[in-house]
């Protein structure tokens, strides 16, 4: 008996490594994945920037979150909610080990940099995980550059890239396009089942696998009527 052809899928993931409900979202999206082994996905990583304008370190995590949530309770409770939901999905939140919120920009290039080599996707998990689950300093070169050496790329080359600015102008680029397409909160994911086509159905938030296969269905039964 003849298997039934692998539907091919693009999927444009817009995120930021500072977001919480994207390193959730996109372990559902994996998961949601190894469900479908009938589906070929082709991840694209699109950047987006939570906080365009975080200079230096980032600013103290907690003034952060009580900026943005309005009170020390809101902020807890939500922080409880992401270590219970983390947990389904193999996530150990450490908020408490989290001194600061770091610009992401550089997290950003250095993905760009790994998708040169085949290595966006496991350099995304381990940026994640090392920000989220360790308190690591993401903006700090010299972590990434420790980061990029644990996926398999040549340290000197990851180090020079990195001190070198390139790329920079791409990702505050690829956030201005994000906002132009009406995308205004991450994670986003932008599914096509033709490839290379403009467009594509959109969802937003760290949806669940059931949801997120429903919409790559309807992707790939749009694509089989052209």
């Amino acid at each position: 008996m003849l298997s039934p052809p692998t539907g091919q899928l693009e999927i444009e993931v817009v995120f930021d490594l500072v977001c919480p409900w994207c390193f959730l979202g996109i372990r559902r999206l994996r998961r949601a994945l190894q469900r479908r082994p009938d589906i070929h996905a082709e991840l694209r990583w699109r950047p987006f920037l939570l906080n365009p304008d975080n200079g230096g370190n980032g600013p103290q995590r907690q003034e952060s979150m009580l900026r943005k949530f309005g009170g020390e309770e809101r902020a807890r409770r939500l922080n409880a909610t992401l270590a219970e939901l983390g947990k389904a999905e193999g996530i150990s939140f450490r908020f408490d080990l989290m001194r600061r919120v770091p610009p992401s920009v550089d997290a950003h290039r250095l993905v760009r940099f790994a998708a040169q080599h085949g290595m966006a996707a496991p350099t995304v998990d381990l940026l994640f995980e090392a920000h989220f689950t360790q308190g690591q300093d993401i903006a700090d070169p010299s972590v990434l550059a420790r980061l990029a050496v644990l996926v398999g790329l040549e340290r000197e080359a990851a180090w020079r890239f990195l001190v070198s600015g390139l790329d920079a102008d791409a990702v505050h680029a690829e956030n201005l396009r994000a906002h132009r397409l009406g995308i205004n909160g991450v994670p986003c994911f932008v599914m096509s089942g033709r490839h290379g086509a403009a467009g594509g159905h959109a969802i937003a938030g760290a949806q669940e696998p059931e949801v997120l296969e429903r919409l790559m269905d309807v992707a790939l039964a749009e694509a089989a009527e052209f």
